[in-house]
């Protein structure tokens, strides 16, 4: 296997006559990534905060808004690994001038949907455009930085990656708030159009060269493990854990996950994803490190909103706007995390994130209060941003440093499909918990309250506090003992969060990445063989 390298490459390395003209074309290139990448990353969020509009709008119940926002989502997901294949065979450029003109004709068409049908397919299209350009982004990094400034240029991706979806938020709870919901799907847009001309001014092409037909089985049976795993995690919290439905599709991606590993040893170095790799250490530590740490964020902030909006009473832009500095936070350490991990290694900068992480958790478990208010959950939410921020970047290197060049948009598509297994099972697992501590609690604060406000009230908070309006002397009692029953889940919530970060950061500790990951990658150019680097055959 060859790859088709960029000419900066090798330029920028040489840091001959044209270096100042090449750190530029730099420069560009990664802000042109970075713009595409937000309005991937933007769209995954923002449509959350129009759900009651869309409801009216179109006369849709709340499980059909639900599918309108999670199945673009689930296509992201499903695709990420083919299409990311796909990209390293046929030119990462045109793959992703393709993905940003399916992703931004998409949501034209969703802004000027008149029925709920026509905009849950043309979010299923605007998903595909999302699989297209999401690995594209990272993999144009690997393939054309060289390694010296590699991984500052994944810490800026990794920074969009982590904070794009609370910004993209802000910018839609704006424009709902002071305009109209149909345009949220202008800022996509927006940026798509300013990506595109970026891409087809600066972004070069590159390309793996195979000998072995590209896995058409492999690329199949991956899309149907997603999907079914994927639609659980979405599902489960709403139809039941043990509906049919739900147990179904559990069964149906369970067996095509055992079916893609056992199809991918068959084809070893003809596979579309080589799963020995999963041996080394950079690979499986970074992606497990992904895994939990984007979980926790996307569990974070499903317990975050309802917090500001119903026990503080915040709108829904202003509760965006109180997400903003975890974001802020997350965005700075990770630019910052490969000077740290070039100054004392990939798996310790790793531990020191995870470490951070767990602290904010313990902090906004220990000290939030319906009283003491934003001020308590404050402190925490900074330490998670830094920490999460500190620990991505390092990860991400550490999952493209484990694949070959000509492989890294499949290593760039494995990352982002960690990262969409991670929120789901985050919001599935952080939601359940929150929602279980509520209704543990309540119970014994609703003495004298009539049956059917208690009943009403011990649905959730958003229901008790609608409820308590029509209960007058009992309207401050049910308020009180919904708030306070929140922040006992919510505590339950960031407790289990914090045993499962201690043991990842366990996990990391004794069997992180070796370091320097970047430098075990092969020059560009070079031929790379699967499996060529020792493996290492223990797991955390």
């Amino acid at each position: 296997m060859s790859t088709n390298q960029p000419p900066q490459v090798a330029s920028a390395v040489a840091g001959g006559e044209g270096a100042g003209s090449d750190a530029r074309r730099l420069r560009t290139i990664l802000i042109a990534v970075s713009i595409a990448l937000m309005a991937v990353i933007a769209s995954v969020s923002g449509l959350n905060v129009a759900q009651t509009h869309m409801a009216v709008e179109f006369g849709a119940s709340q499980n059909t808004v639900l599918w309108i926002i999670n199945i673009y989502t689930l296509a992201l997901a499903a695709l990420l690994l083919p299409l990311g294949a796909i990209g390293d065979r046929l030119g990462r450029k045109p793959m992703l001038i393709a993905g940003l003109g399916v992703f931004g004709a998409a949501n034209v068409v969703a802004g000027l949907a008149p029925t709920a049908e026509v905009m849950i397919a043309a979010r299923v299209a605007a998903g595909a455009g999302a699989a297209m350009i999401m690995p594209i982004t990272l993999a144009v990094i690997t393939a054309t930085f060289p390694e010296e400034q590699r991984g500052k240029a994944i810490g800026v991706w990794t920074g969009v990656a982590g904070g794009g979806g609370i910004l993209g938020m802000f910018l839609s709870a704006l424009l709902v708030d002071v305009a109209d919901w149909r345009l949220l799907f202008v800022l996509p847009v927006a940026l798509v159009v300013v990506a595109l001309g970026m891409t087809l001014r600066s972004v070069p092409n590159s390309r793996e060269r195979s000998a072995h037909p590209f896995d058409i089985v492999g690329a199949l049976v991956s899309t149907v493990a997603v999907i079914g795993l994927i639609f659980v995690l979405q599902e489960g919290p709403e139809r039941g854990w043990t509906a049919p439905v739900t147990l179904g599709s559990l069964g149906v991606g369970i067996v095509a996950g055992i079916g893609f590993v056992a199809w991918e040893l068959r084809r070893r170095d003809a596979s579309l994803l080589d799963v020995r790799l999963f041996r080394e250490r950079g690979l499986r530590g970074g992606s497990l490190t992904l895994l939990v740490v984007f979980g926790v964020q996307a569990g974070i902030a499903v317990v975050m909103f309802p917090f500001f909006q119903a026990v503080l009473g915040w709108s829904g832009l202003l509760s965006t706007v109180a997400m903003m500095p975890m974001a802020v936070a997350m965005m700075l350490a990770s630019g910052l995390a490969p000077g740290l991990a070039a100054r004392i290694g990939s798996r310790p900068a790793m531990a020191v994130g995870i470490a951070l992480a767990g602290s904010g958790l313990a902090l906004m478990a220990l000290f939030v209060s319906v009283d003491g208010g934003y001020l308590t959950v404050l402190p925490g939410m900074l330490a998670m941003g830094i920490g999460m921020g500190l620990s991505m970047t390092p990860s991400t290197e550490a999952i493209t440093g484990s694949l070959p060049r000509g492989k890294q948009g499949v290593a760039s598509a494995l990352n982002d499909v960690t990262r969409e297994f991670g929120t789901a099972l985050g919001v599935a697992l952080l939601g359940a918990l929150l929602s279980a501590g509520y209704r543990g609690a309540i119970d014994d604060r609703l003495d004298g309250v009539p049956r059917g406000a208690a009943d009403s009230a011990r649905e959730g908070i958003a229901n008790a506090v609608e409820a308590a309006s029509g209960t007058g002397a009992h309207d401050r009692q049910i308020v009180h003992a919904a708030q306070q029953s929140f922040v006992d889940g919510w505590q339950q919530a960031m407790w289990a969060g914090l045993a499962v970060m201690g043991a990842l950061l366990v996990c990391i500790a004794l069997r992180g990445p070796k370091s320097p990951t970047p430098a075990e990658v092969a020059e560009p150019g070079a031929e790379q063989v699967h499996g060529a680097r020792p493996a290492d055959e223990e797991v955390c």
